[in-house]
């Protein structure tokens, strides 16, 4: 396959979600720029996904660097390097005999979920479908291959089945100062679990500071290809969710009050090149 080829492939793939998750989101960006190390394709592939602030700090500092080679490969290590040290605190929070909430489909939980298992801990783990394109589902089979218990259920199902569980881990697609932003629903659950009195832990690489997010709106005929002038189908894929709601961030810093991850991250992104 040509470069130009898989340039073109990698963008439609973001594009049409083939590619999921703000990690892999980032990593297949970087890609497709190394392909094309231009200001005009930068544009076009942070043009995909406006709620991936991941993205697009990785493609403002390969655009700013004078060894786009060398800048790449400090981004991709640092990822790695961030989600392993998520992933080894974040299996420290689950205890035998928990039961768990999980939202959407979140490598970074789901890798702590697995650590957890490797360490001979019981759990159960719950969730829902997430429609439209039912992510629960990918998340509840992906657990399955590694021995983990799910308990899944539809979307209006959430507070039947969070009110029964000790812990709510959630990803992140974009922290800032007063906020982080999720796949939708994610607002509504940490409400119900605040009223629950259920801890909640938004876990993810602080690479996704930003100062300004973009909800991404994504087209109505994903959720109903309802050809009516009368029937006006709407798909605001995230949400977000005041830092107070939350018990703790999640990061390669540790677990920290929003707070004080707001200001080790702002820091690391500015300075990260």
């Amino acid at each position: 396959m040509s470069s130009e080829k898989e340039y073109n492939l990698i963008l439609k793939n973001i594009k049409s979600l083939k590619i999921q998750g703000a990690e892999n989101v980032a990593k297949k960006g970087i890609e497709a720029f190394l392909l094309k190390p231009t200001k005009s394709s930068a544009n076009k592939i942070l043009s995909l996904r406006e709620t991936e602030p991941l993205l697009q700090n990785s493609i403002r500092i390969l655009l700013n660097s004078k060894n786009i080679e060398l800048s790449s490969k400090k981004i991709l290590r640092e990822i790695e390097e961030s989600h392993y040290l998520i992933v080894k605190e974040g299996s420290k929070l689950i205890k035998n005999n928990m039961n768990i909430y999980s939202h959407c489909h979140s490598s970074t939980v789901i890798n702590i979920l697995k650590e957890a298992k490797k360490q001979k801990k019981n759990f159960t783990v719950y969730t829902t479908e997430v429609e439209p394109r039912l992510q629960g589902r990918k998340t509840a089979l992906n657990l399955s291959k590694s021995g983990i218990k799910v308990i899944i259920g539809p979307d209006l199902a959430a507070e039947y089945l969070l009110k029964k569980c000790d812990l709510f881990l959630f990803g992140v697609d974009a922290y800032t100062k007063d906020f982080v932003y999720n796949k939708i629903g994610t607002k509504i659950l940490c409400d119900i679990a605040k009223n629950y009195k259920i801890p909640c832990y938004s876990c993810g690489v602080s690479l996704k500071f930003t100062e300004k997010v973009k909800i991404e709106e994504r087209k109505g005929k994903e959720v109903w290809d309802e050809r009516n002038k009368l029937i006006q189908p709407v798909y605001p894929a995230f949400d977000k969710t005041s830092n107070k709601m939350l018990t703790g961030i999640l990061s390669e810093f540790g677990i920290k009050k929003p707070k004080d991850f707001v200001k080790l991250a702002a820091k690391k992104v500015k300075t990260f090149s």
